[in-house]
């Protein structure tokens, strides 16, 4: 029987999961939102798995918010997130500098030079992808539509991105004064961005090295 080992993720909104071969190549990958519904989502996606590799053998280490109790159930190690992120960034993509991770309700930076730090906001979800996503309903889209939307934009407004219920106060007033969906969309974006500085950051540099995106990593459902 084939041996694999695979990484799971639980967050707040989705679960992921990424199985690799003997080699470290990707045999198989998926992201799917649970819908507070995590065992059940999980389940499909191993289910899927299975489908596609056959009856195989799984070494499974499991990281997220959503992933604590399951791991301790199911005895199987787990890793804390903001540290498997770094781990994960600095074995592929040594040269980074900066990372910055956006959840469903978390936010999390990490500095590899310099000083070594990691952060993750408080309690609030705001300028986070439960954000995003509130942000796109208003709008009456979805977070892919909010991302199309805004590479057209020709103007950005300043939006709240702390606090929903601010952001609303902001955008509401716009949408009834007529203002491009387009420009909503990329002042949205702008908001998170914004918040993450100075939520986050709150003062350290964000420089980088360039040319490394690790969004397209989340793009190609193979890699």
């Amino acid at each position: 029987m084939k041996q694999y080992r695979a990484g799971i993720d639980v967050g707040s909104t989705t679960v992921k999961i990424v199985i690799l071969d003997g080699e470290g190549q990707t045999v198989f990958s998926e992201y799917r939102r649970h819908r507070a519904h995590t065992l059940e989502t999980l389940q499909e996606l191993l289910e899927a798995a299975r489908a596609k590799l056959g009856d195989c053998e799984l070494l499974v280490g499991i990281t997220g918010s959503g992933s604590l109790g399951l791991a301790t159930a199911l005895d199987i190690p787990f890793v804390q997130e903001v540290v498997a992120v770094a781990a994960a960034l600095q074995r592929r993509f040594s040269s980074v500098d900066v990372a910055i991770e956006l959840g469903g309700e978390d936010a999390k930076i990490v500095y590899f030079t310099g000083t070594p730090e990691e952060r993750m906001n408080g309690v609030c979800a705001g300028g986070t992808g439960a954000f995003i996503d509130q942000m796109a309903a208003i709008l009456q889209t979805d977070a892919a539509g909010l991302d199309a939307a805004a590479r057209e934009a020709k103007q950005v407004y300043p939006i709240a991105a702390r606090c929903g219920v601010f952001a609303k106060t902001d955008i509401q007033p716009l949408i009834n004064e007529g203002a491009a969906t387009a420009d909503l969309a990329a002042s949205v974006f702008q908001a998170v961005v914004s918040q993450t500085i100075s939520g986050l950051a709150c003062g350290r540099p964000i420089r980088g090295n360039g040319g490394v995106n690790t969004g397209e990593l989340n793009q190609d459902p193979e890699r």
